[in-house]
């Protein structure tokens, strides 16, 4: 799946099967991969209409249909997201060299918030936003395993995590602009969320 929540000017074409004549740009990530081939995602990418087609190869997380798998539009018009089986690649679109490699492994859940130029990340305890000019905010530990979010409402992200102590799901909220967070595991540990936003 492509989502084009976020205005963009590439063009992406997810590939069941390298094409028969390869283009002459072909990137793969991350350039030091075992077996990349086996789940990977592949597309094929033109940065513009009508640009020089670039192959890019992401490798596989985890083979779990449950994990996020596909294209994201990024708050950047010259970004995209790649998430292949939990493992979220971004790429300058124009520049595909230039990429990063999210830090949660596995990403667990992705949200393209238009209203707040945000993607927002899930790992089984966090939130990660990126912005427009990268890294935005991201929140304290809200679980001990496994974050729901359950939506956005007035500029606020709401959900549940679980608690060790108690083995319940505790609620807990996130500031959009700032990542700050009430409730959650944090609720009781005093831990905030944090921002790069200035």
């Amino acid at each position: 799946m492509v989502d084009s929540t976020f205005s963009h000017d590439w063009n992406v074409e997810i590939l069941e099967r390298p094409p028969l004549i390869l283009p002459a740009r072909q990137y793969i990530y991350p350039q030091a991969v075992e077996e990349v081939e086996r789940g990977a995602l592949q597309i094929l990418l033109r940065s513009r209409p009508g640009g020089v087609p670039t192959m890019a190869t992401f490798a596989l997380g985890f083979a779990d249909p449950s994990l996020p798998h596909g294209v994201w539009s990024c708050p950047n018009p010259r970004q995209l997201c790649a998430i292949a089986g939990g493992y979220a690649y971004i790429v300058d679109a124009e520049d595909p060299g230039q990429w990063m490699q999210m830090p949660y492994r596995p990403v667990t859940w992705v949200h393209a918030a238009k209203e707040q130029e945000l993607l927002i990340f899930a790992s089984f305890h966090r939130l990660w936003s990126l912005g427009v000019e990268g890294k935005v905010w991201e929140t304290d530990r809200l679980s001990w395993e496994g974050l729901r979010v359950i939506g956005i409402e007035d500029r606020k992200l709401h959900g549940f995590g679980w608690d060790l102590e108690t083995d319940t799901e505790v609620p807990f909220s996130v500031d959009m602009a700032t990542g700050q967070h009430v409730g959650g595991i944090g609720a009781a540990t005093g831990e905030g969320g944090r921002s790069d936003r200035k």
